[in-house]
């Protein structure tokens, strides 16, 4: 493979109708890509399951006592407890969906520099956006080089737990996924020189190598003095080892690559939505268990469950099967999830001053937070209208015969 060969572009606009496509293997590229009309099956559910998985690490980050609302300790609540793993599930979905729906969408023929410059146009707009209005709102008292290593999406890089999640505590994720869309050309031309049928041990070696992490992470990094806010057992350094550098989350990437081609090429088993949904939650009630090791529960115990779920929604839509995630109001969820993934801990933070006292009644804490995710939502759909969509759209004007970006891997 040349520089200018198999590099992806991409997905189709998602769409809340069945579309037309045939069944995986049935109307597929040299590639294995189900095609209609030689560009890539469009993927609804997948767009749909996004907001689940933004929405989880919302809760996540309302738990928190920074954002709690109610009088009391936020890391003895029984909410704190329930959503212990949230944003790690959350996130852990997105990094192996961002793998699998670049794989899919791949195509010849499309140059490293035009892919890396439409992930920019889809990204960066929005993360700066949201940069900007944490540092005017929550954030203007940070440590001067902290707001640079931030404004330049590098603070993944960084082992110290302050800088990781400064500013804009979302963004780490974003400064994670640069690297992935770096390395992603690379990885899609050594992964599509495995044979179909060795696929399932590569598979099944990321798995065991995404296992190891925590353990690598606690065992060879010293502790230092930092510990996380909510899980004061926990080294800073230790969940940046295993939880933020992105080389050790780089491994989801790949899983969702791999997953992606076994699909593609007739070598995955579909369990189904059903089947892959109770397997997620009862994972996730595994990850809960008093005595589950933390950074092993936040990046191990969830993450097949999270591979099936993503493939089954994909089978699904490439089979014109019907689904909950591609309705309509879904999709439309899913297409400003992006958006709200980065805009949510702001809303959280400024909500929270306002309010300035600690809420007594639980049907109020309630309709409070109620009150937060609409307003974080609502603020997403207006930086996706006017930040995202239009600026993506001004870059597919000027590729011919290329269709417009409707939803972020």
């Amino acid at each position: 493979m040349t520089a200018q060969q198999s590099i992806p572009t991409q997905l189709i606009p998602p769409s809340d109708t069945p579309s037309d496509s045939a069944s995986v293997g049935a109307a597929a590229d040299a590639t294995g890509t189900p095609r209609v009309g030689g560009v890539a099956a469009r993927l609804p559910s997948l767009t749909g399951m996004r907001f689940p998985a933004a929405l989880m690490v919302f809760l996540f980050h309302l738990s928190l006592p920074a954002h709690w609302l109610m009088a009391g300790d936020a890391n003895t609540t029984l909410f704190a407890r329930l959503v212990e793993q949230a944003g790690g599930v959350g996130v852990t979905f997105f990094f192996v969906l961002s793998g699998f729906v670049l794989t899919w969408s791949a195509r010849e023929g499309d140059p490293q520099k035009s892919f890396w410059r439409r992930r920019y146009v889809k990204i960066v707009p929005n993360y700066l956006v949201a940069w900007a209005l944490a540092m005017l709102l929550i954030a203007a008292g940070t440590a001067p080089w902290r707001s640079v290593v931030t404004f330049f999406m590098l603070q993944s890089w960084v082992p110290d737990y302050d800088t990781n999640f400064s500013v804009n505590s979302p963004g780490w994720s974003l400064s994670t996924e640069v690297f992935f869309y770096l390395c992603f050309p690379m990885l899609l031309a050594g992964i599509q020189r495995i044979a179909p049928q060795r696929l399932k041990f590569w598979i099944v070696g990321v798995i065991g190598a995404v296992c190891v992490t925590p353990w690598l992470s606690t065992t060879f990094i010293p502790a230092g003095d930092v510990y996380m806010s909510n899980e004061p057992g926990v080294s800073g350094l230790h969940l940046w080892f295993a939880y933020v550098f992105p080389p050790a989350r780089l491994l989801d990437f790949v899983l969702g690559i791999l997953v992606a081609r076994a699909v593609m090429l007739g070598r995955w088993r579909d369990i189904g939505l059903v089947w892959s949904g109770s397997l997620l939650a009862a994972s996730y009630v595994i990850a809960e268990l008093p005595g589950m090791p933390y950074l092993f529960a936040q990046r191990a115990v969830c993450l097949v469950p999270c591979a099936l779920m993503i493939a089954a929604g994909a089978q699904a839509d490439a089979s014109s099967r019907p689904t909950l995630f591609r309705r309509r109001a879904m999709v439309w969820l899913g297409e400003v999830s992006f958006a709200f993934y980065l805009l949510h801990f702001i809303v959280l933070s400024e909500a929270r001053n306002l309010l300035g006292i600690r809420l007594e009644s639980g049907p109020a804490t309630v309709a409070f937070t109620i009150a937060e995710c609409a307003g974080s939502v609502l603020i997403s759909w207006a930086m996706y209208a006017w930040v995202e969509k239009p600026l993506v759209r001004l870059l597919s004007r000027k590729r011919a015969k290329a269709p417009a970006i409707a939803t972020t891997a």
